[in-house]
């Protein structure tokens, strides 16, 4: 933007921006503490990619050390998500239009389709099709784990803020390992953990691990594609 600010896109980790990243014409390494900064360019836009980890606490985290180094015109919460609504399926686009219990949220103008509803914003994973229906029954339609705590940074920055997110997993599915169990004491995931539970179980988990890492890839994909469609 002419004034110098930019919209910041907050995710959980990294590969959530891959399909966004496919779309950029140039990106920076930021050296900021935090897992993955990128100050990318797509077309006339310009903006900041931040990612450190899941849960509102780390989320939050980003978008501090990002307002600090940057002027903000927006900030998005992005990534992945469950569905709740027994209607969304796998790679479709959920757009909140409220957060539980913290209110409306503002939506994006863009040409590409995408389902609208209320998103539950949580620091634990929605492991099983029963823990998703017990969430729907509360008045979700989608579940994730960073928004709460990005857009709390946005309020107190008097930032406008949005969420865009991309489903993984439908209503109707369990994940493939109780993933609450796989998290440090800081709260992000631990790779080493997944992959040796995952072999744990050769036959059962851990195809189910390599399906459901197919299923991100795609996800993310379809994600940049709605992302460089909109206008924050």
């Amino acid at each position: 933007m002419s004034d110098g600010r930019v919209t910041l896109f907050v995710a959980a980790e990294a590969r959530e921006f891959d399909g966004l990243m496919h779309k950029v014409d140039k990106s920076e390494r930021l050296s900021w503490p935090v897992q993955f900064a990128r100050r990318v360019g797509y077309g006339a836009d310009v903006a900041i990619l931040v990612a450190n980890g899941p849960g509102p606490l780390l989320a939050a985290q980003a978008v501090r050390e990002a307002a600090e180094r940057q002027p903000l015109a927006a900030i998005v919460s992005t990534g992945f998500c469950g569905a709740l609504d027994p209607t969304l399926a796998a790679n479709d686009i959920f757009v909140a239009r409220e957060i539980m219990g913290l209110g409306p949220v503002r939506v994006p103008n863009g040409q590409c389709a995408a389902a609208t509803g209320t998103l539950i914003s949580t620091n634990r994973v929605a492991v099983t099709a029963t823990d998703k229906t017990d969430l729907r029954k509360a008045g979700g339609d989608a579940v994730e784990m960073e928004a709460a705590g990005v857009a709390a940074e946005a309020k107190r920055l008097s930032v406008p803020f949005y969420c865009v997110r991309v489903v993984t997993d439908t209503a109707e599915e369990s994940l493939p390992l109780d993933f609450n169990q796989m998290r440090d004491a800081a709260g992000r995931f631990r790779r080493g953990r997944i992959v040796a539970a995952g072999l744990r179980h050769p036959g059962s988990v851990f195809p189910k691990l390599i399906q459901l890492n197919q299923r991100c890839k795609s996800a993310s994909k379809a994600l940049g594609e709605f992302l460089v469609d909109c206008r924050f």
